[in-house]
């Protein structure tokens, strides 16, 4: 078994668009429009029309299916942008340079909960820094690095 996409309902596609291509550099591998019995079906919605767009990291990896519901429109629960709300709470993107990325997002107005920090604990030799922050409907991502522990320094 493996992760083949990542859901994400937004209100309006354009806009996080500007967010997931635009900022975060994903490449969109596919469009469509979404209606008939077998949505409706899938759904549980009678009646449901929405825009799917699928957006890739640039080097591949689980692709993100951003789903506009044109109708019935969904409902913003700001409860959910909350780290603590039960159930699928964020995603992970692993980067490369996280110091560039969150400077290259923060000049573009991205709401960030917190600057990069540390964990403060290795996992299997790896070191983790990390920050959260909230795509344009305020659903949470997590932005990591990940680097080798270094090694402890050498005893006199």
């Amino acid at each position: 078994m493996r992760v083949n996409h990542v859901n994400i309902v937004v209100r309006e596609m354009e806009r996080s668009l500007t967010f997931y291509v635009g900022l975060l550099g994903m490449r969109v591998t596919f469009e469509a429009e979404l209606a008939g019995e077998w949505i409706e079906t899938v759904a549980g919605l009678p009646g449901v029309s929405a825009r799917c767009v699928f957006c890739q990291p640039v080097g591949g990896g689980t692709r993100f299916e951003l789903l506009e519901y044109r109708i019935p429109t969904g409902l913003a629960v700001p409860e959910d942008s909350l780290a603590n709300t039960l159930g699928l709470r964020h995603v992970a993107l692993e980067v490369d340079d996280l110091d560039a990325l969150y400077t290259r997002l923060v000049s573009g107005g991205v709401e960030f909960v917190s600057p990069p920090v540390l964990v403060p604990f290795s996992v299997a030799g790896v070191r983790k820094r990390l920050c959260y922050l909230r795509d344009p409907d305020g659903a949470l991502v997590e932005i990591a690095e990940y680097a080798p522990e270094p090694p402890p320094p050498p005893q006199a």
